[in-house]
């Protein structure tokens, strides 16, 4: 498609779909209007005073900058924005800005403004929106309302097929004439899981294509509720690029096997932290990446790869030193490290201390710490100020800034080189971390790069380590230093150094191979196009970290960097959605869930054995969120649920299907934890969810045993479930839920069974309740299921004052 013409659309935005709170509607006489005409009228009505605006010439003056004359003025601005998204008149103004952003071939400027209700001085609510500012196109929309009322109903109302509808027709009265160049992206947002509320927003995204392949990176996304509202629109789109025609490509399963060649995972050490040993993994890692797509030859985007190597080998081929020995520093100590190993300047002048004690989220350990600062003074004045933190037990500094108030105040002496200062941070690295020197990798600043633009501009080398054992990186230890580049001088210093201990020899793994192929299974080969950009500064390339840095700090602007962009036809890697973080474990070849360690599988799992059983839907609903095991993948319908299993479904269910692990339980994360229950050891599979299920008063620790494995009866079910409504309390008032079942003198909680029977999460047979009955996989899922719908129903809003 060509360029998108402006006097061809017309922006009229059902707000209906955008939000329940705002009761808007466009007008007839400007329905059939293009974007020109408005205008037009708008150069010949005098510009309304809406009370917004007005102030905002004053407290808002960013938005008075210059305007280009192509643009669309402020004021016509907000009253197109008024007009087309219908912005209800008790929506005032709040800020505008006029900006612009960069397309592959020139910018695009843009007006945003943001309008909010508040309602007896409380904010109710908001809408935000972006156009752009030559042709008035919409580009986003993002509503909020403040309504404690809103009660979303389970099930669903609108699921994610109604919400594409909704979407489509969003996209036919915001922008049709890009309706023809998108296509349905379906698996961006995807509902991995079936929800277990009401409180859904459907993520739908429509990609650009070009010839005949879409173009990721240009797309039309959108956020649905389940009520079918419109929450948020964004149209992402450069009518700049200029796409090549490739022919000879390679074919899909081609790429397939050219990228699993050129594939090599690397193994990595990590720890899942919802844990309660903290236990070291050994995993295998393939990051994504993209191969051409006549060729085949792996490439590097300029923008996140420049600059970015590690050496072949470790500092040391062995350790100068043993790890030491933990003991107590003294603040004197601390503050003798710092001052000896940092090179303070002399008229430094030592401002405080504190000591400070704290659990490490990778080990579980309680680690100490000195906090100690500086302040650095010139003619009596103080000028500049220094802060670290000191390991209380190994003496390691975790933490190092130097910090002048102005640029001025900054020592100068000989500018250093880059060789220099890597050769300043080895030495810091062996003498604060000499047992790790064997292990610890640079990561290689660019030289050439680097010297030309902080001896001259940023003033400032950084320069890493990584750390590697047995070739494995350790993903929670690391070490960086930034050195000023015409003083010499440390600037800021980072070490994380974990007290983990590491196997004295490499563990026996899976091979590459096997690893490849898992990771295969993982990723989506997805042909697209990509832009691969080329930021230049001053004559030399510079990286997306260096870009943003001197666009931060000031020191350049856009027009100070020369855009460089080559269009490429590629293969990339893209992750098939998933309803959790996964690891591949390096020693067993299979999946484990990232936070827990658990095992897992890509795949939701699936009952062979439940095809056209009364109780499918809700068994299959249990299975997919983990709460009924498989055994060869058979649910057991038919079979007794165990007490452990129950209470596993519904922490899962009142937890909206996240599962549990040691940090979900309050106030006692990486703590030894200790089981309230005799018989539920810290390392059962159902310990975290039965501890949790007795924070939330939905059991009782009575005499101290739980009996996991133990049957539940019906008489049981009842009083959990209410529980889990909050109504267990109300439920002993005999009087008010009379059980008038012909068994009621059997039945221990009267009311409990009598509030399920009459909310009808439980049934009767034959005017019996049964409460003696063991319950079934298959009506423990049913009851579960009809307990969700319930509890949407049921919610309270909280009252309003």
């Amino acid at each position: 498609m060509g360029k998108i013409k402006p006097n061809k659309l017309a922006l009229l935005l059902a707000i209906a779909m955008l939000s329940s709170a705002l009761s808007v509607s466009v007008s007839a006489d400007d329905s059939n209007k293009s974007h020109q005409e408005i205008r037009s009228n708008l150069k010949a009505e005098p510009t309304a005073s809406s009370s917004p605006s007005s102030p905002l010439t004053k407290e808002g003056e960013e938005a008075k900058q210059e305007v280009s004359k192509e643009d669309i003025p402020k004021e016509d601005a907000e009253r197109l924005f008024r007009q087309y998204v219908s912005i209800p008149k008790e929506y005032v103004l709040r800020s505008a800005s006029y900006g612009s952003y960069r397309l592959v071939d020139g910018v695009q400027n843009t007006w945003g403004m943001e309008f909010v209700k508040v309602v007896n001085n409380k904010h109710a609510g908001s809408i935000s929106v972006t156009m752009n500012a030559s042709t008035g196109q919409l580009l986003r929309y993002y509503s909020y309302t403040d309504n404690a009322n809103a009660k979303p109903s389970y099930p669903l109302k609108v699921d994610r097929t109604e919400a594409q509808k909704i979407a489509i027709a969003f996209i036919d009265e915001v922008a049709k004439e890009y309706r023809g160049s998108v296509q349905y992206n379906e698996k961006v947002g995807a509902e991995i899981l079936p929800p277990l509320s009401g409180e859904v927003r459907h993520r739908l995204r429509y990609d650009r294509v070009v010839n005949g392949i879409p173009y990721l990176d240009n797309y039309i996304q959108f956020e649905v509720n389940s009520e079918g509202h419109v929450l948020n629109f964004e149209l992402i789109w450069d009518d700049t690029i200029k796409f090549p025609v490739v022919s000879g490509k390679l074919t899909l399963d081609e790429a397939k096997r050219k990228i699993a060649e050129i594939a090599s995972p690397e193994l990595r050490y990590i720890v899942p932290h919802n844990t309660q040993d903290k236990k070291l993994e050994l995993s295998y890692d393939l990051s994504p990446f993209v191969i051409e797509a006549v060729t085949g030859e792996k490439l590097t985007d300029p923008m996140y790869g420049y600059g970015v190597k590690v050496s072949d080998k470790p500092l040391t081929e062995k350790p100068l030193g043993a790890e030491p020995k933990e003991t107590k520093i003294t603040e004197a100590q601390a503050r003798k490290i710092v001052e000896e190993v940092m090179s303070l300047p002399t008229n430094k002048h030592f401002n405080g201390s504190s000591f400070n004690e704290h659990r490490d989220e990778t080990t579980g350990k309680l680690t100490s710490y000195w906090l100690l600062d500086w302040v650095v003074k010139k003619d009596g004045k103080d000028f500049g100020s220094i802060a670290a933190s000191v390991n209380g037990s190994t003496g390691v500094i975790q933490n190092f800034y130097q910090y002048y108030n102005n640029s001025e105040d900054v020592p100068v002496g000989n500018p250093i080189s880059v060789d220099k200062a890597v050769e300043k941070a080895i030495g810091i690295v062996k003498k604060q971390l000499p047992w790790l020197t064997g292990e610890l990798y640079l990561i290689k600043p660019d030289k050439e790069n680097d010297e030309k633009v902080n001896q001259n501009e940023s003033k400032e080398y950084g320069i890493g380590f990584l750390h590697k054992v047995h070739g494995a990186t350790v993903d929670f230890n690391y070490i960086k230093m930034s050195i000023n580049a015409t003083s010499g001088e440390v600037r800021h210093s980072d070490a994380s150094v974990s007290g983990h201990i590491f196997p004295e020899t490499k563990p026996v793994t899976i091979d590459k191979e096997a690893a490849i192929k898992q990771w295969m299974s993982f990723y989506d080969t997805e042909l697209t196009y990509r832009v691969m950009s080329q930021y230049e500064w001053k004559g030399k390339p510079a990286s997306k970290e260096m870009y943003e840095t001197l666009m931060a700090t000031g020191e350049a602007t856009e027009a100070d960097f020369v855009n460089k962009s080559e269009i490429k036809l590629v293969y990339q890697l893209i992750a098939k959605p998933r309803n959790e973080a996964v690891f591949l474990d390096a020693m067993t070849g299979i999946w484990r869930n990232g936070e827990t360690g658990e095992v897992t599988q890509l795949a939701i799992p699936a009952a062979k054995d439940i095809a056209g059983h009364w109780a499918e839907q809700s068994l299959q609903l249990m299975v997919a969120y983990r709460a009924l095991d498989l055994e060869h993948g058979n649910v057991l319908p038919n079979q007794g649920i165990t007490r452990g299993e129950i209470i596993k479904m519904l922490v899962l269910a009142r937890a909206g299907g996240s599962h549990y692990g040691y940090e979900q339980l309050s106030g006692r994360a990486f703590a030894k934890l200790n089981s309230s229950f005799s018989d539920v050891a810290a390392d059962s599979s159902y310990f975290a969810y039965i501890e949790s299920a007795l924070e939330q008063n939905l059991i009782d620790l009575g005499d101290g045993k739980f009996n996991p494995e133990g049957k539940v009866t019906r008489d049981e079910l009842s009083e959990l479930i209410v529980r889990a409504l909050g109504y267990n309390t109300l439920a002993d008032y005999d009087h008010i839920f009379k059980a008038n079942f012909k068994d009621s003198a059997q039945i221990e909680n009267k009311g409990q069974s009598s509030i399920v029977v009459g909310l009808k999460i439980m049934s009767l047979s034959d005017g019996k309740f049964l409460p003696k009955k063991q319950i079934t996989r298959a009506e423990a899922s049913v009851a579960f299921l009809r307990y969700l719908q319930k509890r949407s129903e049921l919610q309270e809003a909280p009252l309003r004052m």
